[in-house]
């Protein structure tokens, strides 16, 4: 039976990259958020979100405008569980779908930015978190979302607290140096490897 490794971090902690240095190694990994955008634009899917907004969420091109969503969703938590109502349900049967075509590696790496606020965590077989200092956290995801600092510290409150994190996962890789973060998966990877 194929291992799940859930593999989460906070805003601008580093775990998209940390995805793709895994994926680089041959090893099969799942990126929800990815999957989630692409389910999202589905005709199905996207009707179905459409109808749970008043105002118009589409852009001019008929496809949903994800920044409209987001300023909607992130001042109303009833919209954002009506939205997550839609979308994890769909991303939960597409991971399973894909998780089948891997059923021969020994584990696969599910990315998840949300892993414990939606109790995803319980169907993995170990978690890593990748964590770094706040400050460090909201110079990165400035630099690459080209935000502001209050967004980025909304974003982060609407996340579980990293001390939380920390104590609920398997392995805490602190990503301040990547080189050194490197080593540290490298570690994590030669013990997941072991039956």
């Amino acid at each position: 039976m194929t291992r799940i490794i859930g593999l989460t971090g906070g805003i601008g902690s580093g775990k998209s990259t940390v995805a793709t240095y895994i994926a680089s190694k041959g090893i099969p990994v799942y990126i929800a958020d990815e999957e989630a955008k692409k389910l999202m634009n589905s005709k199905r899917v996207s009707t179905k979100i459409q109808a749970i907004f008043l105002e118009n969420i589409l852009d001019e091109n008929g496809n949903l405008d994800r920044k409209k969503i987001a300023a909607i969703v992130f001042n109303s938590p009833e919209k954002l569980s009506e939205l997550n109502t839609i979308v994890h349900p769909e991303v939960k049967n597409h991971f399973a779908k894909w998780l089948k075509k891997h059923k021969n590696a020994p584990f696969v790496i599910k990315e998840v930015a949300i892993l414990f606020e939606t109790g995803g965590n319980t169907a993995c077989d170990k978690v890593i978190l990748i964590t770094a200092p706040q400050e460090i956290r909201i110079e990165r995801a400035m630099k690459r979302d080209n935000v502001d600092r209050e967004s980025i510290l909304k974003r982060i409150q609407n996340q579980l607290p990293e001390e939380e994190k920390i104590q609920k996962s398997d392995f805490v890789v602190y990503n301040i140096e990547l080189q050194n973060t490197f080593k540290e998966v490298d570690q994590i990877l030669k013990i997941l490897s072991k039956p």
